[in-house]
């Protein structure tokens, strides 16, 4: 009987609304505060940012505002805005508060399509909210991206932010349509591969029904922010366009899999044709082709950014496609597939791959030690502090969501907007940008129209390294 009662008790309690609040969001209160901690932890660990190939060229865009000829300058100019507080604590900081806010966007969108699926199960939509920022907040591949001197983190907060404007209620208004194509074209000026995101939103937007005036809004806003920094780009450069080197990522592409006796390129493309590329050992063709001794752009004048040497590449990566069209398909379909993978491999090469995990000892580009000091003074020190860095070492051996999942979780959305009874859109067009693959996962774009553009920073000597 004494048990009753106190059942009876437990249950007036949760009764009350604002217990049945705290009930109803506890779940996602555990995993918000493992992701936060974990953060802390890792900060505590490496009180500096962690260095990438790509690092040293967006702090130079951050200490000399122009736009890069190699990416759009987008997360140099936020680089460039947090300069006056000389921190690269700071910089970190802001890069896990933009984790911690992407997994609270996440978790708000999923809780309220639950709610609105399962109005009677007060404990359902909290389960399935954390289930789906989980990853999110508690991979460790992603939390170290957040620590990288890199412009991932930026993207994906700013794509699902635009996402959660357009998909937080059903109806939009143009105000709300201008700010998500003002974030998208934020985006786009991030990362390269978010400039076709623009016509991904307007087809949604489309069968969602939406009105004309919020659709144009949104194209208009992200128009007028990439036309921008185009016009930029072009009283720098002299040239309308958001950088200088699509041409010689779309070559390396085709590096992989080019055969000029297929091909049977003209004389001006035969310098081109680097077979040699696709056999260097532990080295991707894609990356042997643009950045090691067999790169061709070596030849051309202005590199892998020249003028010249792009509108040769892009020539000679066309007439690649249409001569090898199963070839080019099959490598698409290979480098996709790498994101779904159970294990990680060490692609392009084993130097890269190792750059996503937390390292054992402190080191930043010999070449780039100038630039760090002016930015960031004595923070600019590579250090690693223990023992919180070893115990982010051990988590991340096994705290992070395996490629296979992450398939098994996309596969499940698109399989859920296609067995919806009422129209497509809402919640269910909210994809896993980049979000659950912290890896710098090679989605369907990327290995479509790029190759790898990590830089190689330099090994051994020409590292400076540090402990603590």
């Amino acid at each position: 009987m004494v048990v009753v009662d106190h059942r009876l008790k437990i249950g007036e309690r949760l009764g009350r609304p604002g217990a049945r609040a705290t009930a109803a969001h506890a779940p996602f209160a555990v995993v918000l505060t493992a992701g936060i901690a974990l953060r802390v932890l890792a900060v505590l660990g490496y009180p500096s940012v962690l260095w990438f190939g790509d690092s040293e060229g967006y702090l130079r865009g951050a200490l000399r505002p122009e736009p890069s000829e190699l990416r759009p300058s987008g997360y140099s100019l936020m680089l460039w805005l947090l300069k006056p507080f000389g921190d690269f604590t700071l910089v970190v900081a802001v890069q896990h508060l933009m984790g911690v806010a992407v997994g609270v966007m996440l978790y708000a969108v999923a809780w309220r399509a639950a709610r609105a699926a399962w109005p009677d199960r007060a404990l359902a939509p909290g389960l399935v909210g954390a289930a789906v920022a989980a990853p999110s907040l508690l991979d460790a591949y992603q939390i170290e991206l957040e620590h990288l001197l890199m412009s991932d983190t930026a993207f994906t907060f700013l794509v699902t932010a635009a996402l959660t404007v357009l998909l937080w209620r059903p109806g939009l208004t143009w105000r709300t349509g201008a700010a998500a194509g003002l974030m998208l074209g934020a985006a786009a000026l991030t990362r390269s591969v978010g400039l076709p995101l623009i016509a991904v939103v307007v087809v949604c937007l489309a069968l969602r029904r939406v009105s004309w005036r919020a659709v144009a809004a949104s194209v208009a806003a992200f128009a007028m922010c990439v036309g921008a920094y185009a016009g930029w780009y072009r009283a720098v450069h002299g040239e309308f366009a958001l950088s200088s080197s699509n041409g010689a990522f779309l070559y390396g592409r085709t590096a992989a899999f080019a055969d000029c006796r297929e091909i049977r390129p003209p004389a001006d493309l035969r310098v081109l044709c680097r077979e040699q590329t696709r056999h260097v050992p532990g080295v991707a063709p894609a990356f042997a082709a643009l950045w090691t001794k067999y790169s061709p752009f070596r030849d051309l004048p202005g590199g892998v950014t020249g003028r010249y040497a792009n509108e040769l590449a892009t020539r000679f990566a066309l007439r690649a496609v249409r001569a090898q069209p199963a070839d080019y398909a099959w490598t698409v379909a290979r480098d996709t597939s790498r994101s779904f993978a159970w294990t990680r491999s060490d692609y392009p090469r084993r130097w890269t791959a190792s750059q996503y995990r937390f390292p054992e000892h402190g080191w930043m580009p010999k070449k780039a030690v100038p630039e760090a000091r002016a930015y960031g003074r004595d923070s600019a020190d590579p250090r690693v502090v223990e023992p919180y860095a070893g115990w982010m070492r051990a988590y991340q051996k096994w705290g992070y969501l395996p490629g296979t999942l992450l398939g098994v979780i996309l596969a499940a959305g698109l399989a859920g907007m296609a067995v919806r009874r009422r129209p497509w859109g809402g919640a269910a067009l909210l994809p896993r940008t980049r979000v659950a693959e912290p890896h710098r996962a090679r989605t369907a774009e990327p290995p479509r129209t790029h190759a790898t553009d990590a830089d190689d920073p330099g090994k051994g000597d020409a590292a400076v390294r540090g402990d603590r």
